[in-house]
């Protein structure tokens, strides 16, 4: 397939890759060669959050990031599921494509359940986790999410999610910590896969499903035993609006061999905004077994 107009070379020096789901064509990467490396995005990023991590790092090591349906360059159907759930069955389907035998699973935001459902599911599939804000446990206890769902699952959450795609818009840029390395450039290819209403539908079902899904989280937490001593890079962004330390201080309970590492400057989307100081990390951490 053509790559859109609005995609630089320069910033995604990638060739196109597509699975065939049953509920759709998913776009990915895959680069270089070696360990496997598979990383997963939430909202409302795609592949790309991750291209100054795939870049260096594909040198030593496999690297595969997946769009999920209805991100970046992968179909938006119509009548597909766009839940959590949804997308962590479609990456099952597809990791199982490939046969990778053991990999590092990279997870942010919404890739958090999304990803490590996979791994709780077949833990002797994945070695290693590094792990950028994120969650694994359901957010009813947060007046904030709280608060937030109920506002978007109405009319006015369609319209900013839908209408004026305000996901990417307004509050990507509000959740950096330092804006400077997203210039209007990069800005635009977290805003361009998203050009109609129609296609703003994923990002809305996903804001709706902060706590619409909480039994989904929770049942997957009340598993967390099954990743829990597995060696772990913990990356996190202490400027996150969202995702505060609080956050960051339960991951630390359920993870019994991790490494923490604090980005006192750095907002919601560390692979972005703070790759320079996380890929010498990753390095070190993958050198390590």
């Amino acid at each position: 397939m053509n790559r859109p107009p609005w995609l630089a070379e320069s910033a995604y020096p990638f060739d196109s890759r597509y699975f065939e789901s049953d509920d759709g064509r998913l776009h990915y990467v895959d680069e270089g060669t070696g360990h496997p490396i598979v990383l997963v995005h939430g909202t409302p990023t795609w592949s790309f959050l991750y291209r100054n991590l795939i870049t260096p790092l594909s040198r030593d090591y496999r690297v595969i990031a997946v769009d999920h349906l209805g991100f970046g360059l992968s179909e938006t159907p119509t009548d597909a599921g766009y839940t959590p759930k949804d997308h962590a069955d479609r990456l099952t389907s597809f990791i199982d494509s490939l046969d990778l035998g053991q990999f590092t699973l990279g997870v942010h935001d919404f890739g958090g359940p999304i990803g490590m459902s996979y791994a709780i599911n077949k833990p002797e599939t994945v070695s290693r986790l590094v792990v950028f804000n994120t969650w694994l446990w359901s957010l009813k206890d947060s007046i904030t999410i709280r608060a937030t769902s109920r506002l978007m699952r109405g009319w006015l959450g369609r319209l900013f999610y839908c209408r004026y795609n305000g996901s990417p818009r307004f509050l990507l840029k509000y959740m950096w910590g330092d804006e400077s390395p997203l210039t209007d450039e990069i800005h635009q290819h977290y805003t361009a896969p998203f050009p109609s209403a129609e296609d703003r539908v994923p990002l809305w079902v996903l804001a709706r499903e902060l706590i619409g899904s909480s039994g989904w989280y929770e049942s997957l937490w009340q598993r967390r035993s099954q990743i829990a001593q597995k060696p772990a890079l913990v990356a996190w962004g202490l400027k996150d609006p969202s995702f505060g330390e609080s956050y960051l201080d339960r991951w630390e309970s359920a993870l019994s061999n991790e490494t923490v590492h604090r980005l006192p400057e750095t907002g919601h989307f560390v692979p972005d905004e703070a790759a320079d100081r996380v890929v010498p990390r990753l390095r070190e951490f993958l050198a390590e077994s």
